[in-house]
C-alpha cells in the first residue's frame, strides 16, 4: 500500500496536500482499493465554506456509495473534472491525477489534528 510520508491522513481514509493555505484532496489508497472500481464521484459544493468533516460529496464504487469528509474546513474552489468523464483514475493514481477537491482553508491549525503517514500506517494496519 503506497502511503506518502509528505502528506496528512484522515481516519476517514482522505489525504491532505498542502500548498500555502490551499489545501489538494483525496482518498488513499487503501481507501481506493476497498472500495473497488470507481464509477461516479458527486461534488456538489463548489464554492461552499464546509467545517472540518462535513460531508463534501460522495464517491460510488461498483459495490458501494461512500461520503467523503472535509479533512479541514474552509470553502472549495475547485473539483478536478477529470474524474468525471474518468472516475477510474482514482484506482490508477490517487495520490496526483486522481486528486478530487482543492480547499483554501479557513484554519491551517486544523491541520494539527490529521494524521502522519506512521499513524495512517497504524490505523489501517498494513
Amino acid at each position: 500500500m503506497n502511503v506518502p510520508q509528505s502528506l496528512k491522513y484522515t481516519k476517514d481514509h482522505e489525504w491532505v496536500r498542502v500548498d500555502g493555505d490551499l489545501a489538494i484532496v483525496g482518498i488513499t489508497d487503501f481507501a481506493q482499493h476497498e472500495l473497488g472500481d470507481i464509477v461516479y464521484i458527486e461534488v456538489g459544493t463548489i464554492g461552499e465554506t464546509l467545517d472540518q468533516e462535513e460531508t463534501f460529496g460522495t464517491i460510488e464504487a461498483v459495490k458501494t456509495v461512500s461520503d467523503l469528509f472535509m479533512p479541514v474546513g474552509g470553502e472549495i474552489l475547485e473539483f478536478n473534472d477529470e474524474l468525471e468523464s474518468s472516475p477510474d483514475i482514482i484506482n490508477k493514481d490517487p495520490y496526483e491525477k486522481g486528486w478530487i477537491i482543492k480547499v483554501k482553508m479557513s484554519d491551517v491549525s486544523e491541520l494539527d489534528a490529521l494524521l502522519t503517514a506512521d499513524q495512517y500506517l497504524e490505523l489501517t494496519g498494513a
